[in-house]
């Protein structure tokens, strides 16, 4: 079995895309601040599943005690980045019943009527919650721009209303992660073929992907100005390469990590007197 390998140096300090950061320097084969092989990034994922479960269900305890704290980690990316995957191997290591997975497709026409924030606030997680937005209102600045959807006076605003919207959810005691797979347009090609060659995975395909792919550069240039724009103090972009999808999972249970042991989490104290009812479960 291969060894666990940690990380060298914090995925929080070396992907995040602070003042300066430019994508296109950005490379989506790297594995900043880890040394470790493939092995030995496998080996880490399932050796902090344990560590990350129980973070999750010291904040769900919290939560049915009064406490505010919660986490929402929002995943945006190019198609086949492997968002699923990380929902699969990082979140779906935790208890089910403290986590809320929201999958943002195209608007509906009820949600097109109100404005664009209206379908995220409603699914912003609860108290005590690890909220995963897969897909999120960057949408609405991102395909908007690449497209022409919306004018940049519009776009102006819709970046002030989401550092907005974000400081606001920070001061109620969320933790934001904001997370941007970075895959290559080489590796997105390789992933699409492999859907194709793979009747299993047909399903995953859709002849859209490739409508997008035209416009990849346009979508790099949109990322930049969302980073330039919404890379905040209380609520960072990190940028993970995700051309190698195992290091792409352990950058993001790191960052989870991190963000859960900053919450300062405890076991919430009885309220009953535990000798006592010790005593009366032995009589039952």
């Amino acid at each position: 079995m291969a060894a666990v390998v940690g990380f060298k140096d914090s995925p929080s300090k070396e992907l995040k895309a602070g003042p300066g950061f430019s994508l296109s320097e950005a490379d989506p084969e790297s594995t900043p601040g880890y040394k470790g092989k493939k092995s030995n990034g496998v080996a880490l994922l399932a050796a902090q599943d344990g560590r990350l479960d129980v973070l999750q269900e010291m904040l769900f305890a919290e939560g049915k005690f009064g406490s505010s704290k919660r986490v929402l980690l929002i995943l945006q990316a190019m198609d086949t980045a492997g968002k699923g995957g990380i929902v699969k191997h990082v979140v779906g290591s935790m208890d089910p019943q403290g986590v809320k997975v929201a999958p943002f497709k195209a608007p509906t026409d009820e949600e097109k009527v109100h404005d664009f924030l209206w379908r995220i606030e409603k699914a912003v997680p609860a108290a005590g919650f690890v909220g995963v937005f897969d897909r999120s209102h960057y949408e609405d600045v991102l395909i908007h721009r690449v497209h022409g959807w919306a004018n940049e006076a519009e776009l102006e605003r819709r970046y002030a209303a989401i550092n907005e919207f974000e400081a606001r959810l920070a001061e109620q005691g969320t933790a934001i992660i904001k997370v941007m797979l970075n895959i290559s347009r080489d590796e997105q090609k390789a992933r699409l073929l492999a859907r194709l060659d793979d009747p299993s995975k047909h399903w995953k395909y859709s002849t859209d992907d490739l409508k997008e792919r035209a416009f990849w550069d346009s979508y790099m240039d949109a990322y930049q100005r969302v980073f330039e724009k919404t890379s905040t103090e209380v609520a960072p972009w990190y940028v993970v390469p995700a051309n190698r999808k195992w290091f792409a999972r352990i950058a993001v249970q790191e960052l989870l990590l991190e963000a859960l042991g900053k919450l300062d989490l405890s076991w919430p104290k009885a309220e009953f007197d535990v000798a006592a009812e010790r005593a009366r479960v032995v009589e039952s």
